[in-house]
């Protein structure tokens, strides 16, 4: 199939399918007479791993792991976890940095009349100026 087939069925975008080759992710497709990239089904699996982990926010580096994990048999889950551990990790540092800006940003929007008046908290605040329009 050609990459148009392949990205309709792994739900990649084309584009994004020769990003993944241009950076190692996917081996470069095997190509036709007259040049074009065809694609079989183990390579619209590969896409859908691939599309898989990075919606899970893996990183490329980290899916060229998993992905090198999933093709070897003899691998070890213990291997897998750990990755899967780390990203749990970075997750979790997000969820609180998420937390702080919407308490930040909560404390701001209550000081913040919302009326006309030219004084503004959010404003001050974004400036570095958190003192000014109290």
């Amino acid at each position: 199939m050609n990459i148009g087939a392949a990205a309709r069925r792994s739900g990649v975008p084309a584009k994004t399918i020769r990003y993944y080759e241009s950076v190692g992710l996917i081996a470069p497709a095997e190509r036709s007479a007259t040049g074009y990239r065809v694609y079989g089904d183990r390579d619209v699996e590969t896409l859908r791993f691939v599309q898989r982990a990075r919606g899970l926010g893996f990183s490329v580096e980290d899916v060229g792991s998993l992905l090198a994990l999933w093709q070897d048999r003899r691998r070890s889950s213990a291997e897998v976890k750990a990755l899967a551990r780390r990203r749990m990790a970075d997750i979790d540092r997000k969820i609180e940095e998420l937390g702080e800006m919407r308490a930040t940003l909560g404390h701001l929007m209550e000081r913040c009349h919302g009326d006309r008046r030219p004084d503004c908290p959010i404003l001050s605040g974004l400036a570095g100026n958190p003192e000014q329009g109290r």
